[in-house]
């Protein structure tokens, strides 16, 4: 039976470069390798057979197989052969001690990703699992993004103090891999903050993929975090990776953490004290290498306080916590943004970015932004797609929580002046009054508001809003 490398004889919380199965039938050999491998970072196990090499497969990951070519009963190349039936991605190096250019040509023709010849210099060894380490990981990502989770990088626009106080604090956090926890209303831009993070960090080379803990369902939850193996579930039927194995080595960017279930919170807390998972199906635990980034529009503060959200969980992810103002509280990027989404909508429809008017750009400005910046683009997006001139004279805004009230109506007759305290009473009060004109539909109330369902429930929990008696 495949047994457990002495290489593996590492510290429990260090992650590995990646997992190595070797298969040599010396049992000196194999030991030697093990040793080596472990020496040099890589988690490694050890069989003696090509058929204990898949007792092997079946039971836990391995990221590329370095296999002896000449072998009692099925040699190397027969491995070669059957591993591109079964497991068709995962990374072959060949080595042999008496190699042929013939040989050489049938196992790369066969699958190899590399031929190596002993006795082999450990430094040439390191490199070719190395490289195919990077392909096994490109190949992932690539899947990933076939997938349709890919998204094109947006560079940050806007000069407002508040948002260079939270671009300074990308700049000084990227670097490291602490976990960074952003906050901020829906549409304020968490996602390409956390891109930016990881563009700046030293992981900028590794792959980014981006889970919405929202939208997946309870009985999803370890699947899709963490992977499963074929026939491990009703259904299962191919093995698939998690996205925890998905951004080994790179960044795993949590949107939605407020809406994490209670019950799947111990099991992503276990992942960031341990870097380990079980991936289901599998008889031992994989350690990944993993910055965690996460991101929520709700009140964490208050989750935690309610016993919605674990307290362990939230000093993890709260390391670094970078608030992102809304969109009404960096007023002078508006003009800068409208241009940027002018400039890209008009490119996709294949004509001139047009101008933008004077008009148009107090509109903007005088606007309350209740989806923010998201909000913003699709604005200039509608506009332009309805008038195609030359230059942009007017705009759709939404008639409820739009148009900013006029200075009198806007500003208390005492003494409070307190910019967030008045935003946040209009802010209460033109949603109590969508809620009124929709009758308490929610999906029109938030249509009035040109904001979705989900960030009208922000805005409920937010001011203590009760829909039903609003609606009358």
């Amino acid at each position: 039976m495949a047994e457990k490398g002495k290489g593996t004889d590492m510290p429990e919380k260090k992650p590995a470069r990646g997992r190595v199965l070797v298969v040599e039938d010396e049992a000196y050999v194999r030991t030697s390798l093990g040793d080596l491998l472990g020496q040099r970072g890589f988690d490694v196990d050890l069989s003696g057979s090509v058929a204990d090499a898949f007792t092997s497969l079946s039971r836990w990951p391995v990221d590329v197989v370095l296999t002896d070519l000449r072998m009692p009963g099925s040699d190397g190349l027969d491995l070669v052969k059957k591993m591109q039936a079964a497991y068709p991605y995962l990374p072959v190096v060949i080595l042999t001690g008496q190699g042929t250019i013939a040989s050489a040509v049938e196992c790369i023709k066969a699958g190899a990703s590399d031929y190596i010849l002993k006795p082999a210099d450990p430094d040439a060894l390191e490199v070719a699992l190395e490289r195919a380490l990077r392909t096994r990981a490109l190949q992932r990502e690539v899947d990933y993004l076939r997938g349709g989770e890919g998204v094109v990088d947006d560079s940050p626009v806007g000069a407002s103090p508040s948002w260079t106080a939270v671009l300074e604090m990308v700049r000084s956090v990227a670097p490291s891999d602490s976990t960074v926890l952003l906050l901020g209303e829906s549409g304020t831009g968490k996602e390409l903050v956390a891109r930016l993070i990881h563009r700046q960090g030293r992981r900028s080379k590794g792959p980014y993929v981006r889970v919405n803990c929202a939208a997946i369902p309870l009985e999803m939850w370890e699947s899709e975090f963490f992977g499963h193996r074929r026939g491990s579930f009703t259904g299962a039927t191919a093995d698939r990776e998690g996205r925890f194995r998905l951004a080994h080595r790179g960044t795993l960017f949590m949107d939605e953490i407020g809406d994490m279930p209670l019950q799947a919170q111990a099991k992503i807390l276990r992942v960031l004290q341990d870097g380990e998972f079980d991936r289901v199906g599998d008889e031992r635990p994989t350690r990944v290498d993993v910055r965690v980034i996460a991101a929520t529009n709700s009140d964490i503060d208050a989750l935690v306080a309610d016993r919605r959200f674990r307290q362990d969980l939230f000093y993890r992810l709260n390391v670094v916590r970078i608030e992102l103002p809304p969109l009404r509280e960096r007023r002078s990027d508006i003009p800068l943004l409208a241009e940027r989404f002018a400039r890209e909508v008009a490119a996709r429809l294949g004509r001139p970015a047009p101008e933008i008017t004077k008009h148009v750009l107090d509109d903007l400005m005088a606007y309350s932004w209740p989806g923010n910046v998201r909000e913003l683009r699709n604005v200039i997006e509608r506009a332009l797609i309805l008038d195609p001139s030359t230059a942009l004279a007017s705009l759709d805004l939404p008639p409820v929580g739009g148009l900013a009230a006029s200075p009198s109506a806007a500003v208390p007759d005492g003494d409070d002046l307190n910019i967030r305290s008045v935003v946040a009473r209009r802010e209460k009060e033109v949603v109590i009054e969508a809620l009124r004109r929709s009758n308490g539909v929610r999906k029109e109330a938030a249509r009035l508001l040109g904001i979705d369902q989900r960030n009208l429930a922000y805005y409920l929990r937010k001011h203590d809003i009760d829909p039903d008696e609003s609606a009358g």
